[in-house]
């Protein structure tokens, strides 16, 4: 049939099974969102402040979902205001595909209004990319984009489209979309020999990643884990992939993670990561982590072998795969005594804290009152900051795609986006985000895109009134020397709330938590509440950047 090429890419996204959509219009895309008009009962199109908020929008939408993320912007700025969002979802293994419109073939090359080479700019921040300059590339290169966004190893691919591309008439012919290409490359003595090592090992530890997520593998994991009785510790992404009411869940692992798995990583003699990247947050001394142990190495991605860390066995194929051939290979074990002293460390382990204040709330009991109120399946969101590690180290996930933050890049500015995707997705669940108030500041205009929808998150604001991570760094490493991470503002988040139509409360200590949050998840409508945070509440334990369990600071000085 005939069609016009707006009309071929919403075509091409229905083939895709994409009902929901996230962008901002603009000239060069004018026709594409008049081909959306026209498909409106077939695609939802969600309407952000701002393009940034639009992609991560579409990346908190991938997450919660497994589905691939699709972001819409025009030319220019718009399409340069994806760049943090791709990114963002390529360092955390999220698909999403951009579709940016750009100015016709004739304006090309020419300095001409709202041009930008965006395939140039993003090819290090996307899987893939393409430019498509004529309409008989279009539904081929759109059919092409996901299965490379959805395969192996997941990820952001980008479709800038010439303006002229997007109104030409050509003959479209529907097509069945091709399944994600997912392959299993290790043999079956690669395989055998990493089950004998297993088989040896006295103490064993998993360190599972953002991996186990993303491959929907966490039942394998489980089982896997139970058979050979093996502690289980996570990266911040990785978190939901095993429940952690787990008898074998040790918590997070790195930098702001548990003496328990710093311990436990450090006295291994068998270390099976499965689907991490052993990054720096985890691996600070790369040449002393997990020293003593034999690793093994479970990835979809052969680039991330010995890439950071040296390891002794690679099993290359997706994680649902790979470890369900390593739990049939591998032979039923108890290890009572190691899991009861990784267990035991957990126990000794001492955090100083705050003082209770009647100024201020504590984080913890902030994160704990939350979740008595939140079901295993409702979504935690959060932005990038001391609040982040705060609920990764407290809060208690049971199960995959309810956690949603920015790992890899560490983008402040994102929770917003993400909450707002991840609510379009879910309806029905409780959606609630955690953000810091030097974070909320970079993404509070999206506000007026949570009010527009009525969706109602509840937006918990931490309120130190400064910026919390960094001025620890200060506090630790820079002698107290607090540049610029005061800023002094002035913001007062519940008329800021008010002022978008969205309601105002706030938590000025412990003794209000209950009653106020009580009152945002009862209310049906969104919340942001200002919680008022001591400026000198600190993420414990810290193991500074480039040392070990043995330099953990559990007290600030």
């Amino acid at each position: 049939m005939k069609l016009n090429g707006s009309e071929i890419i919403a075509e091409c996204l229905i083939e895709q099974k994409v009902d929901t959509v996230f962008g901002y219009p603009g000239g060069a895309v004018l026709n594409i969102y008049d081909a959306l008009y026209k498909y409106s009962d077939k695609i939802t199109h969600i309407l952000s402040s701002h393009e940034q908020g639009a992609s991560h929008a579409a990346d908190g939408y991938a997450r919660v979902t497994g589905k691939c993320g699709v972001v819409i912007a025009t030319s220019g700025p718009g399409a340069t205001n994806l760049v943090t969002g791709l990114a963002t979802a390529m360092m955390d293994s999220i698909p999403v595909v951009a579709i940016t419109g750009n100015v016709s073939n004739d304006l090309l090359a020419r300095d001409s209004f709202q041009e930008v080479d965006i395939c140039g700019i993003t090819m290090p921040i996307t899987k893939h990319n393409f430019i498509v300059k004529h309409v008989r590339q279009l539904a081929p290169v759109i059919r092409k984009a996901f299965r490379i966004a959805m395969s192996g190893r997941k990820g952001p691919v980008l479709i800038d489209i010439t303006k002229d591309v997007t109104s030409a008439v050509y003959d479209f012919e529907p097509a069945i979309p091709e399944a994600p290409v997912m392959p299993l490359e290790s043999t079956d003595e690669e395989f055998k020999s990493a089950a004998a090592a297993i088989k040896n090992s006295k103490r064993p530890v998993i360190y599972m990643g953002g991996g186990v997520v993303s491959s929907d593998a966490e039942k394998q994991l489980l089982e896997f884990a139970e058979k050979i009785d093996c502690p289980v510790a996570s990266s911040v992404m990785g978190l939901g992939g095993f429940p952690a009411s787990h008898r074998l869940f040790t918590g997070t692992i790195g930098m702001h993670g548990g003496y328990e798995t710093g311990k436990a990583i450090d006295n291994a003699d068998l270390i099976i990561a499965c689907g991490a990247r052993f990054s720096d947050r985890v691996a600070g001394d790369r040449d002393k982590f997990g020293k003593s142990a034999t690793i093994i190495q479970l990835d979809i991605d052969k680039a991330e072998i010995n890439k950071n860390v040296q390891i002794d066995y690679a099993l290359i194929g997706d994680l649902k795969d790979t470890l369900r051939k390593l739990t049939d290979e591998s032979e039923a074990a108890t290890h009572d005594a190691w899991v009861a002293q990784v267990q035991e460390w957990g126990k000794n382990s001492e955090v100083s804290q705050t003082p209770d204040s009647d100024s201020y709330a504590h984080p913890y009991h902030v994160i704990e009152t939350v979740q008595k109120y939140m079901s295993a399946e409702d979504i935690v969101v959060t932005d990038v900051g001391q609040h982040q590690m705060w609920v990764s180290q407290k809060y208690k996930f049971e199960n995959p795609r309810t956690w949603c933050t920015s790992g890899g890049l560490g983008t402040m500015g994102y929770g917003m986006g993400a909450a707002i995707g991840a609510k379009i997705a879910f309806p029905d669940k409780k959606v609630v985000l955690f953000s810091g108030d030097g974070s909320f500041h970079m993404n509070l205009n999206e506000l007026a895109t949570v009010r527009s929808y009525s969706l109602p998150i509840v937006i918990i604001v931490m309120n130190n009134t400064v910026l919390g991570m960094v001025r620890q760094w200060q506090k630790l490493f820079y002698g107290s020397r607090f540049s610029q991470t005061d800023p002094h503002r002035k913001t007062d988040f519940v008329k800021l709330a008010e002022a978008f139509g969205v309601k105002g409360m706030r938590i000025h200590n412990d003794g209000e938590a209950e009653s106020v949050i009580k009152a945002a998840f009862e209310c049906g409508e969104p919340v942001v509440i200002d919680c008022l945070i001591n400026p000198d509440e600190n993420v414990l334990p810290m193991i500074p950047p480039g040392k070990t369990v043995d330099d953990m600071i559990t007290e600030m000085e």
